[in-house]
């Protein structure tokens, strides 16, 4: 393959909850479910990215994500799985599918996050890696971003194969694409079925419906346990049959056949050849087990507050106690008011274990280039991993709240990854800051931080800013211990 595999669309935060019933409600005739385990994971065009991702490709999601915990959390699972996210601001809340689930079979799915809002403009690298893709999935779940008009211009130029999962709520498939995949159900919605008309009569007539209306090559009809139905250039469709029997939990398969199919396309296969693995796949997937066998165990939590216990220290910067501004919602709560206001969003990040004069000015510099500063803080354990096992010497909840009582800093993000690339994609700062030695005379050092490739996604910038000579934590350490040993 020449370039990644983009997949672009509509990102959802689904959640599992599984538990067990054994009594009904007292004050209605319904079944009470006991919560036993729930799991996150990405859902919609995030749960197509992940699939491509666990086939080895190189992956650039370009999806929107709002400023809430529910696109934190997105951001991090997605991160986790190896997924590239290239994020376009979300006005609005994160949309949540809940599935109530017991014994293996769903009560109740309950779905949150509103009307669908409204995604922002695509950065020029958004554009840039569209161009250079080897394929492209548009994984639209009908909330807007297949419906960007520079995006679709992007996807009507780009040369790559350029297939369409569509959503009957969604906007036409951009012409030309290579493939379409709509199920049974959204064609019936897009062109409606002859009375007394058969399945396969019904499926063929609406993909030919479609194949021309949207000027497309081929468009591929997905028939669940039946395999699918693929009609191209020629009067005759094609079936596909599954390989054997495909029953079990289908929830995510239609994302699995459309991944399957643009990967097969990304590298050279015909149209014929992409559906027939993407066949094969799809009913490999649900006999497996599906989304919850298919999938790693969901990744790092989301830190909502700055740890169990912690108490305030004194009121901040932007009014109330030093700890409520520590965590997703804080963050969420200030990414609100800066950007409502038209302000840059500053941010920096570090492990900050023994807070010192070096890190007060690096802070206190990168304050003034914006209207808020949030520090992206490692955490216990993403220090331990970094720097040994005998960091950190302060908890992260103490490390938090130090630096949450500085004026200078408005709130405090904790991650457990290696580096911030999860937490950035959620924040999207106008401005990355870290401390460098200009007396070392090392020339641009921004051009090998890996934070500055991860800026670009959406337009932001990074920047150096010196640092105070001879401060360093790890030289603190030292001499202390030093000291200890006289």
């Amino acid at each position: 393959m020449r370039g990644p595999v983009v997949v672009l669309g509509d990102t959802l935060l689904d959640r599992d909850v599984e538990g067990v019933v054994n009594r009904l409600c007292p004050d209605s005739p319904v079944p009470v479910l006991d919560e036993t385990a729930a799991t996150d994971r990405p859902g919609g065009a995030g749960l197509a990215a992940v699939f491509a991702a666990a086939q080895g490709a190189e992956v650039v999601l370009v999806t929107a994500l709002a400023d809430d915990a529910g696109g934190a959390r997105l951001s991090a699972l997605l991160t986790a799985a190896g997924v590239q996210v290239y994020p376009l601001a979300l006005s609005g809340a994160t949309p949540e599918k809940i599935r109530l689930r017991a014994r293996g079979r769903v009560l109740l799915r309950h779905d949150r996050g509103g009307t669908s809002g409204e995604p922002g403009q695509p950065s020029d690298e958004v554009l840039r890696v569209i161009a250079a893709a080897s394929a492209v999935l548009v994984s639209d779940y009908g909330r807007g971003v297949a419906r960007q008009p520079a995006l679709r211009d992007a996807l009507a130029a780009t040369r790559a194969p350029v297939v369409w999962d569509p959503h009957p709520r969604g906007p036409a498939a951009v012409p030309g694409v290579h493939l379409a995949t709509p199920n049974e159900s959204e064609v019936r919605e897009l062109v409606p079925a002859l009375p007394g008309a058969s399945r396969l009569a019904t499926a063929s007539r609406g993909a030919q419906g479609l194949r021309r209306r949207w000027r497309a090559g081929a468009v591929a009809v997905t028939l669940g346990g039946d395999g699918a139905l693929l009609c191209h250039a020629g009067s005759t469709p094609l079936v596909v049959p599954t390989p054997g029997s495909a029953e079990g939990d289908t929830c995510g398969a239609g994302d699995r056949f459309a991944a399957a199919a643009s990967l097969a396309l990304a590298q050279g296969a015909l149209v014929s050849e992409a559906v027939q693995v993407a066949v094969a796949e799809a009913s490999a997937y649900v006999a497996g087990g599906g989304v919850a066998a298919a999938l790693p165990p969901s990744g790092p939590p989301v830190r909502t507050r700055s740890g169990p216990g912690s108490r305030a220290l004194q009121p901040g910067p932007r009014g109330g106690a030093v700890a409520d501004r520590v965590g997703v919602a804080a963050v969420a709560a200030l990414l609100g008011e800066v950007r409502a206001a038209g302000g840059t969003v500053v941010a920096t990040g570090g492990c900050f274990d023994l807070l010192h004069a070096g890190h007060v000015a690096t802070l206190e510099a990168a304050r003034q280039l914006g209207d808020c500063l949030i520090v992206c803080l490692n955490s216990d354990d993403s220090v331990a991993g970094l720097k040994g096992p005998d960091r950190p010497v302060q908890s992260e909840g103490d490390r938090s709240r130090l630096l949450a009582a500085l004026s200078c800093v408005d709130a405090v993000l904790i991650f457990d990854e290696p580096t911030p690339a999860a937490a950035l994609s959620w924040v999207r700062p106008d401005v990355w800051v870290k401390g460098g030695d200009y007396a070392t005379g090392g020339g641009d050092a921004s051009a090998t931080l890996p934070e500055a490739d991860v800026l670009r996604r959406w337009g932001g910038n990074t920047v150096v800013v010196p640092y105070l000579d001879g401060r360093s934590t790890t030289d603190l350490i030292v001499r202390t211990l030093a000291g200890r040993t006289r």
